[in-house]
């Protein structure tokens, strides 16, 4: 027998696949579902790059389709238990394993008001493909997308990579937004996105030597940097000027002319997780070309990151991780040539 009304509750940012378990299971066991999602200011105290309850809750309905929407009511959340302490029609409450202690404090609250326990339905976590739960954190850190699969294809994981034609072609326009500047003064451009992302706050990655070296010398460093002593495909005398000493660590790697390594995944890898973990900020030599590691950065990269990279005579482009850029970035790593 379906209970009358169930109560759900959840930030729900970034809705995937485990907040559609949930959903869908509320629904087998209750006629008519309330979800009340976390109010604006306190998401925000949670986590700052949390989309707005108005945008939330639009993304549950697209999510969850008309159908089910039609026995959905949507609220705002303003505490941690919401209603459900006072609840008089209520007769269920949904849960994941780590919210059931929740629900059992909600139940005796209930007592207290003379009402009776919800029936406590427990749904499990969607597991992601690499067998730990999909969360909107480890979305938001940039690890896996709504449905928890990977960003970056097996492919590139285990082995190089080669720059097909069509995907050369897609790479010829600016991926992100072309802040023109002179090409004889870095600074012109850079100084404009610098005033630009002033208020951002994922890491800041800079590709290319001459990226590099401008941030540098207007005082603001990169918190990830990537040099492969060239620019334009050819040695680059003023490279000697980057400083390594305003950096935390320095890694080395390998990749090649037209392609995309393990070493230099690694590489990227190991220094988003060290600038997640502490704020620590890597300088990334590389042994070959650099030119292609924004395919690899934004997959890797926490939402909210800026990735810069020099537009040869033209400029500075600008392009901040999203859903969107991760997308983008794994499709045309899909379209490389893997090498035996």
């Amino acid at each position: 027998m379906m209970h009358p009304l169930g109560l759900l509750g959840g930030t729900f940012d970034c809705f995937h696949a485990g907040h559609l378990a949930l959903v869908e299971r509320g629904l087998v066991e209750c006629e008519v579902l309330e979800i009340w999602l976390t109010s604006d200011a306190l998401a925000q105290l949670k986590d700052s790059r949390t989309c707005s309850w108005n945008e939330r809750t639009s993304d549950l309905l697209d999510s969850i389709g008309k159908a089910a929407a039609q026995r959905v009511s949507l609220h705002t959340l303003e505490d941690e238990d919401g209603p459900a302490p006072i609840h008089e029609l209520a007769t269920a409450i949904l849960c994941t394993p780590e919210t059931r202690a929740g629900c059992a404090r909600i139940n005796s609250m209930r007592a207290a008001n003379d009402l009776p326990d919800l029936a406590v339905i427990e749904v499990e976590h969607v597991l992601a493909a690499d067998g730990e739960p999909i969360s909107s954190s480890r979305i938001r850190a940039g690890e896996i997308d709504r449905e928890g699969l990977a960003w970056i294809p097996e492919s590139a994981r285990t082995g190089r990579i080669v720059l097909t034609p069509a995907v050369e072609a897609e790479l010829k326009d600016p991926f992100g937004q072309l802040i023109p500047g002179p090409e004889d003064d870095p600074s012109v451009a850079m100084s404009q996105v610098l005033a630009q992302i002033e208020f951002e706050t994922g890491p800041l990655i800079a590709v290319g030597d001459v990226t590099v070296l401008a941030l540098q010398e207007l005082d603001h460093p990169a918190d990830i940097a990537l040099i492969d002593g060239r620019t334009k495909r050819q040695p680059w005398e003023s490279a000697d000027a980057i400083d390594a000493s305003v950096y935390d660590k320095v890694l080395r790697c390998q990749s090649p002319a037209g392609s995309l390594t393990p070493s230099l995944l690694e590489a990227c890898a190991q220094a988003l997780t060290a600038w997640m973990d502490d704020g620590s900020s890597y300088l990334i030599e590389v042994d070959g070309e650099e030119d292609l590691a924004p395919l690899f950065l934004h997959p890797l990269a926490p939402m909210g990151a800026v990735v810069l990279y020099g537009q040869p005579g033209k400029g500075v482009v600008v392009r901040r991780t999203n859903e969107d850029a991760k997308q983008r970035c794994r499709r045309l790593l899909s379209g490389f040539a893997s090498i035996e």
